[in-house]
């Protein structure tokens, strides 16, 4: 069942896309929270205004927030700047404090958003309003938590909903703060295709020099904008400081980006369009029954090793196909990450598919 989501346009008019939303991570003093509010509304391009006040961290110790008080900041940049203000909310008393101080925007974290109790308490204390609630992926690339949050949103009657790329906790070392998994947000858009999503390059990334190239591709990949923290002097931060842009250096990342249109009102352009993705869909069709007959011999082999008693998997056949695999691969021009996962699934298909048959009487 599709929910009713609105665009984004129907909570915030004034929107020239794309969706900016910039500020500390977060509130810090009255002063640092004025003074950047006030270099980022400069910057017409900014539409919504973003500072932590409750931080969840992994370990106790760091800074977790200002507290409540920042509340009241945030209400002062709103009444001086005009900018929608916006804070993350991880329980109900942070939901039910923030609505009553008027914040603009409500989000939920990817730690939160990994439970589903946090995220009904949070629902049922924003049951009957016009609340805007931001979601953003849970900390593991479970697309189904994900969608499982706006469901539960959505039950409680809520329509201005958004979902945020924040990026997943990696499994291993990455040049990256959080793996971006991007395939994750493809299937949230297939799930979900009326739901507005955007990125969080600054949680992804973990550093300023990579912040460009991740808005770009969310850009490229149709995201309709980006959450991205903006410190008045980030050296001074008292959390996540190498991530954070001044308000000029946020400024200069937004000139040099090229924000591509989803579609476009040109029939030559539609008609070879087309074409070309008829091509593909024979390909893939071609790509299918290769794959089928592929899948036919797997099981006379499954049958065959069954009738002389060897195991379905065999190490040094394995190393050998991935190795012969790999360097036809790159002969052909072919990513390597994608020839390797490619033939890792087929191969663990192929020995789920030998051992059911072993194990029939």
């Amino acid at each position: 069942m599709e929910l009713e989501i609105n665009p984004i346009k129907h909570w915030l008019p004034q929107l020239n896309n794309p969706l900016i939303i910039a500020g500390p991570c977060s509130l810090e003093t009255e002063e640092q929270t004025m003074e950047t509010a006030r270099m980022l509304a400069r910057d017409h391009r900014v539409f919504v205004y973003r500072g932590g006040i409750w931080k969840p961290r992994t370990r106790p110790g760091s800074f977790e927030g200002i507290g409540s008080i920042g509340l009241k900041w945030l209400q002062m940049v709103r009444e001086e700047t005009g900018m929608p203000v916006g804070t993350e909310v991880a329980n109900a008393q942070h939901t039910e404090e923030a609505l009553e101080a008027g914040v603009d925007v409500l989000w939920i974290g990817a730690r939160s958003t990994a439970s589903p109790f946090v995220v009904q308490e949070i629902a049922d204390v924003v049951k009957g309003t016009d609340a805007v609630v931001m979601v953003k992926n849970p900390v593991n690339p479970d697309v189904q938590l994900w969608v499982g949050a706006f469901e539960r949103l959505s039950q409680a009657g809520i329509k201005n909903m958004v979902a945020i790329h924040r990026g997943f906790t990696p499994f291993r070392e990455t040049e990256y703060r959080n793996y971006p998994n991007w395939k994750t947000v493809i299937e949230l858009r297939r799930l979900m295709p009326n739901l507005p999503i955007i990125c969080d390059p600054s949680h992804i990334g973990g550093k300023r020099e990579y912040l460009y190239d991740i808005s770009q591709k969310a850009f490229d990949m149709g995201m309709e904008g980006l959450m991205i923290e903006s410190h008045r002097d980030p050296s001074c931060a008292l959390s996540d400081k190498e991530q954070q842009l001044t308000p000029a250096d946020l400024a200069k990342l937004l000139d040099r980006l090229i924000i591509r249109n989803v579609r476009i009102d040109n029939k030559l352009f539609e008609n070879q369009l087309e074409l070309l993705r008829n091509r593909i869909d024979a390909i893939d069709t071609e790509l299918l029954e290769t794959l089928s007959s592929r899948m036919e011999i797997v099981r006379q082999i499954g049958q065959y090793k069954k009738e002389n008693n060897v195991t379905a998997f065999q190490v040094g056949r394995f190393a050998e196909l991935m190795e012969k695999r790999m360097k036809l691969g790159e002969s052909l021009n072919l990513d390597r990450n994608l020839v390797q996962l490619l033939f890792q699934h087929i191969h663990e298909d192929s020995v789920r598919l030998q051992t059911e048959i072993m194990d029939k009487e």
